[in-house]
């Protein structure tokens, strides 16, 4: 494709064939080059996070501190595995505690949430208003008051120390009930209708029509789920016992503790540590911030 490039008194005219055209202008550049200063600026946590878990012991506590590493080393994470494993708990043991449960845990609040909505929005049973203004309630409470309730129920099911201790309270949540009905609540009833004429059945009408329209909506709702249980920490510590069963979070959480001696010699371990917990989260936000960034404009589907 041949550009040709023009100045003009508004700036620099660029053409890319014979419809696409770009201008420059002094304020385009101003704009771009004041967002590209704030990505940077936002990104130094993120870059001082990664350059801390690569650093050694000497340069992890210099002072005044130093932002970049200057001599990178993998000692770190060595030592973050030497320091959670053990002859009965192996470090890989707890990685796959988490994957597991956040796993079964954003693929089931997604299907639950969206087939939940789905029914109460385009099929409104009796006592949907009620139902609804009920959920609207639960978003008023904070997650710590209902702690004891739920304790009560895990145990009276006899579910402590298991997997589903963990799953089962973290799937019907209030606030991605009501992100997937605000989006449900758009969907046009006529191609719904004009579904059922063409003889598809409810199943069918939701998986191959209604999922795959409301894709910015589950995308930001495993993007919210996978975040809060990859990182929840609080309810390993309430619900489960064993070693064995204990999610990454949890595990990690012990290097950090004890005498201030230990704490220093553990200052590279829990740097790695935060590497590793931070690391998953910013990919799963990548791969799917353009639907995030549609749910964030828009707050439903485009009619």
């Amino acid at each position: 494709m041949r550009a040709i490039v023009s100045l003009s008194s508004r700036g620099i005219a660029i053409r890319l064939g014979k419809s696409k055209r770009i201008r420059i202008t002094p304020g385009w550049v101003f704009v771009y080059a004041f967002m590209i200063l704030l990505v940077a600026f936002t990104a130094l946590p993120l870059v001082y996070m990664v350059s801390t878990a690569f650093k050694p012991l000497d340069e992890l506590f210099l002072f005044p501190p130093r932002f970049l590493v200057r001599k990178p080393t993998l000692k770190n994470f060595t030592d973050l595995v030497l320091s959670l494993s053990s002859s009965s708990v192996p470090f890989t043991r707890y990685v796959f505690n988490s994957l597991l449960v956040t796993s079964i845990t954003v693929f089931s609040t997604v299907v639950v949430c969206s087939l939940g909505a789905y029914g109460l929005v385009k099929h409104s049973p009796p006592g949907s208003k009620v139902f609804f203004n009920v959920i609207i309630a639960a978003l008023m409470f904070s997650p710590h008051v209902t702690r004891i309730p739920s304790y009560l129920v895990i145990n009276n099911l006899g579910l402590i120390d298991t997997y589903w201790a963990l799953i089962i309270p973290s799937i019907a949540v209030a606030y991605n009930f009501f992100l997937m009905k605000q989006f449900i609540e758009q969907f046009p009833n006529e191609l719904l209708e004009s579904s059922r004429i063409d003889g598809a059945n409810e199943w069918k009408i939701f998986w191959k029509i209604v999922m795959p329209s409301l894709k910015p909506a589950w995308s930001t709702l495993v993007v919210f789920s996978f975040v809060s249980n990859w990182n929840d920490y609080v309810s390993p510590l309430i619900y489960l016992e064993s070693k064995a069963m204990r999610t990454l979070p949890l595990a990690l959480h012990t290097i950090s503790g004890g005498p201030a001696v230990i704490s220093i010699g553990r200052a590279g371990a829990v740097a790695a540590a935060t590497f590793l917990m931070t690391i998953p989260t910013v990919v799963i936000f990548t791969a799917m911030q353009a639907k995030v960034m549609e749910t964030m404009t828009y707050s439903g589907i485009k009619g």
